[in-house]
């Protein structure tokens, strides 16, 4: 028997380029909505041409666009606006990540589209917002890293602040744009007029957003988080630590039982049965003493060892992975997230698999990133009985 994915029926125009929207399009494509990805005639959506490329098209491209349907329209042609505003009145959210004021200034802002579908939910991404002094700046998620105070935060003490490693930024706020969008269909269910609205997604805010308790702690402490490198700060033991072979093993023993465990699995029942380190306050107070004894303990086996005895203890410890050894991983192997797809040509390319896990409706796989414009006569015929003619004219144009 055939199961419904969640999102079925649920149809999605996607505006938007390179990260933020397009991963929010890529969650709701992946649990069955039918995600329509709106692209420039002639070069498409930018990520087609970032980082390492298969032939002509970015390998990531086949990740971020998987079960979308591409259609090519020109947005800053009136006659492209025409049809953008032809399939409003036919979808149920419209998603985009350009600057504050583009699509107001191609027709097609929040008044524009609901006097078109009253019903349509617009779900906006950018840099600072849709309101506020910042509200025209252009933002990237780098940036937003920035001024949301996580890169103040990554890093040493001692050297600049660093990068996360990948688009943090536009990844937090594209899942953010998920979830709002999703409480704003809910809305629309129970509401008695069946009113779409607004979702305003900024990039800052969602990295803001992951700051644990620091504005609190700054407020009414006056403490300052800084950059701690490895450790977790006023949580201990919380780390980073060396083996004998030279790999590193991240132990996090910060609860009070998983600290006892711990302290006795490496020898030191007398740190473990000392009332002084029976809470996380204590422990805090003399990390250093701490990591110490842990370091100490793991620089005398190797890695697999050091995972043995705490895996038998019940303490928390794990490998550092890069991606060859996520490849090998048998765990992630078993739940699915090393997924095996064929490109056009019969190559197999893995791909990570889909999150989160539904027991009764998960999401799939159907299709890798689609070639630009390739579903420009199946939508426009479909969405608004196009003749052969019009797509022939329209294509020669430009507009499509």
């Amino acid at each position: 028997m055939v199961k419904t994915k969640p999102l079925e029926g649920i149809k999605i125009l996607e505006l938007g380029n390179i990260v933020a929207a397009p991963f929010a399009g890529k969650i709701f494509a992946e649990f069955g909505a039918e995600v329509i990805k709106v692209e420039e005639p002639t070069k498409g959506d930018p990520l087609r041409n970032w980082r390492v490329m298969y032939e002509d098209t970015s390998i990531w491209w086949h990740v971020q666009s998987r079960n979308k349907k591409s259609i090519t329209v020109n947005l800053r042609d009136e006659r492209g606006q025409k049809i953008i505003k032809k399939l409003v009145q036919k979808v149920d959210v419209v998603l985009e990540n350009f600057k504050p004021g583009t699509l107001e200034k191609w027709g097609l802002g929040l008044k524009d589209l609901q006097a078109i579908n009253p019903s349509i939910i617009l779900t906006r991404i950018s840099g600072y917002g849709q309101t506020g002094p910042y509200r025209h700046k252009p933002g990237f998620g780098s940036v937003a890293e920035a001024i949301g105070g996580l890169r103040y935060l990554t890093g040493y003490p001692e050297l600049p602040p660093v990068r996360v490693g990948i688009a943090i930024g536009d990844l937090v706020a594209g899942l953010y744009a998920v979830i709002g969008t999703l409480m704003a269909i809910r809305a629309r269910e129970k509401g008695v007029d069946n009113k779409g609205q607004l979702v305003d997604v900024a990039l800052y805010e969602s990295v803001f957003s992951l700051l644990e308790g620091i504005l609190p702690e700054y407020n009414l402490a006056g403490i300052v988080r800084e950059r701690t490198g490895t450790t977790l700060p006023g949580i201990a033991p919380s780390n980073t630590y060396e083996c004998a072979d030279g790999n590193h093993v991240v132990i996090g023993g910060n609860g009070d039982k998983i600290f006892q465990r711990l302290m006795k699995a490496i020898g030191r029942e007398d740190i473990a049965n000392d009332s002084k380190y029976a809470t996380n306050q204590g422990r805090a107070a003399n990390v250093k003493f701490i990591d110490d004894a842990i370091e100490n303990w793991t620089k005398q086996y190797p890695l697999k060892m050091v995972q043995k005895i705490l895996d038998d203890a019940s303490v928390p410890v794990g490998p550092i992975y890069g991606i060859k050894e996520i490849v090998n991983d048998e765990h992630y192997k078993t739940r699915e997230m090393i997924k095996e797809v064929e490109l056009h040509d019969g190559k197999k390319l893995l791909v990570p698999g889909i999150v989160p896990k539904l027991s009764e409706t998960p999401g799939e796989i159907i299709s890798n990133g689609p070639k630009l414009g390739e579903h420009n006569e199946d939508v426009f015929k479909e969405y608004m009985n196009f003749t052969f003619e019009d797509f022939k004219n329209l294509k020669e144009q430009g507009v499509i």
